[in-house]
C-alpha cells in the first residue's frame, strides 16, 4: 500500500491533490491512475513536482525537513545535527526571498493601500490647444535617491538636488513645447536608484551609494511627479502617463501606476498606463509610440516584438517611434518599420560610472508629434538653464 503524506496538499494544485486523495483511497499509482483515467507516469511526475515545490518551501520529512519558510521566502539552505542515535537533534533553515511571491504581495498591498489614497479634484482643462499634436515629454535614469560626487563624477546629486533639477527642467520643457492637445509623461525607468530598504539593486544585489532613508526618497519621488503632471494639466487637455519598469525600480514601478492612477481616479483628464509587461504603446492618429527601458530588451530587436506584441496597432500607423533608456546617452537609428530612439539623463554620474569611464551629455528632450506626420518639433532642456 503507497501512502502519500496529505499535508502535500498545501503546496499543491487541485488537480494534485486529487491524485494524492486518490493513491490514498486506492493504495497504489497504478490504481488511482485507472480510477481517474489517467496513466501511472503522469501522477508519478504530478507527486514528484508536488514534492519538490514543498522541499523548496522547507517541507521533506523524508529528509528530516519540517520547518517551513513563511511567505514570501522560500529555503535556502538546511543544516541539521544529528545525535549518536541517528536522530535529529538542531536543525538551522537559512531562507531568501521568493521575488514571484514577493511581486504578488507587494501588488496585494499597493491595490489595498489605493483605496485610501485621496484623489485629485479635476482641473478646467486649458484653450488654444492644438488638437493634430502630441508632446512627449521624457524623463529616464534619474535615479531619485542616488548619492554622486562632483570630484568622482563631475557633479553633485541627491534628493534635494533631483527635486530641484527634475521639476525645473519638466517646467521649462512644457513652457517652451507645442501646445498640444495631447501629452505623454514618458517617465521611462530607474526613476528611483534603489528598490526597498535595503540599497541595492533589485536582480544583482549590487550595493549602491543612497543618499538616506527610502521613505525620504519615496516621498520625493511623488512629489516629484505630481509636480510634473499638475504642470502637464496646466498646458494640455489630456494626460497620458508611462511609468515605466526599470532594472533599479521594478517593484516601485508598480506602486507608482496604481498610486498614480488611484490619484487622479477623479479626473477624466489623465490616464496611467497599466500594463504589466515592460512594454507600453500609445496611438496618436496615424504614429505608434511605444516605450521600453531597454534594461530586457536591445534596441535593435524592440520593432519586430513591438510588432508581434501589438500587430493591430502596428498595421493602424504609418510612423512609429520606440523610446528607451537604460545607457544614459543618445543613440537613434531608423530600422524597418520603426525608428529607435534611446535618451540620456538629467542625473550626475554616480561613483560606479565615473569609475567605468562612462560619460553623456545631461539632458532631456520633448518631443512633438503630429497625427499624420510624425516628428514635427524638438526641445531640449539641460540642468545647466537652472543656475
Amino acid at each position: 500500500m503507497t501512502h502519500i503524506d496529505v499535508e502535500l496538499k498545501q503546496w499543491a494544485t487541485p488537480r494534485q491533490a486529487e491524485y494524492i486523495d486518490a493513491i490514498n483511497e486506492y493504495g497504489s499509482g497504478a490504481a488511482a491512475g485507472t480510477h481517474l483515467g489517467v496513466t501511472r507516469t503522469a501522477i508519478n511526475i504530478a507527486i514528484q513536482a508536488v514534492k519538490k515545490k514543498a522541499a523548496i518551501a522547507g517541507y521533506s520529512p523524508d529528509h528530516a525537513m519540517t520547518h517551513t519558510a513563511p511567505n514570501p521566502f522560500i529555503v535556502k539552505g538546511v543544516s541539521t545535527l544529528y545525535g549518536e542515535d541517528g536522530q535529529p537533534k538542531a536543525q538551522w533553515v537559512k531562507t531568501t526571498l521568493d521575488r514571484e511571491k514577493y511581486d504578488e504581495a507587494i501588488k496585494a498591498a499597493i491595490e489595498a493601500m489605493a483605496q485610501d489614497i485621496p484623489r485629485v479634484a479635476p482641473l478646467d482643462a486649458p484653450d488654444g490647444c492644438i488638437e493634430s499634436l502630441c508632446n512627449l515629454y521624457t524623463m529616464t535614469d534619474t535615479h531619485v535617491g542616488a548619492l554622486a560626487w562632483h570630484k568622482e563624477g563631475g557633479a553633485d546629486w541627491d534628493v534635494k538636488i533631483a527635486e530641484r533639477v527634475l521639476t525645473g527642467c519638466f517646467e521649462r520643457m512644457v513652457q517652451s513645447a507645442q501646445p498640444a492637445k495631447v501629452c505623454v509623461i514618458n517617465q521611462l525607468g530607474d526613476f528611483l536608484h534603489s528598490d526597498g530598504l535595503q540599497a541595492i539593486t533589485p536582480t544583482s544585489g549590487h550595493l549602491l551609494d543612497q543618499d538616506g532613508r527610502f521613505s525620504k526618497i519615496v516621498a520625493a519621488a511623488i512629489r516629484i511627479l505630481r509636480r510634473l503632471v499638475d504642470l502637464a494639466l496646466l498646458k494640455h487637455e489630456a494626460v497620458y502617463i508611462v511609468m515605466a519598469e526599470g532594472n533599479h525600480d521594478m517593484a516601485s514601478s508598480v506602486w507608482l501606476r496604481h498610486m498614480f492612477a488611484a490619484l487622479y481616479e477623479n479626473e477624466p483628464r489623465v490616464t496611467v498606463n497599466n500594463s504589466e509587461l515592460p512594454y507600453y504603446v500609445y496611438q496618436h492618429g496615424k504614429i505608434m509610440l511605444a516605450f521600453h527601458h531597454s534594461h530586457l530588451k536591445k534596441m535593435d530587436g524592440l520593432p519586430l516584438l513591438l510588432a508581434a506584441q501589438y500587430p493591430e496597432m502596428w498595421g493602424a500607423t504609418t510612423k512609429r517611434y520606440c523610446h528607451t533608456g537604460h545607457r544614459h546617452h543618445v543613440e537613434e537609428k531608423e530600422h524597418s518599420g520603426m525608428k529607435v530612439i534611446q535618451h540620456p539623463t538629467l542625473g550626475a554620474r554616480d561613483a560606479y560610472a565615473a569609475r567605468g569611464g562612462w560619460l553623456s551629455e545631461r539632458e532631456a528632450t520633448a518631443i512633438t508629434y503630429h497625427k499624420e506626420f510624425g516628428q514635427v518639433a524638438r526641445v531640449t532642456v539641460c540642468p545647466e538653464m537652472l543656475e
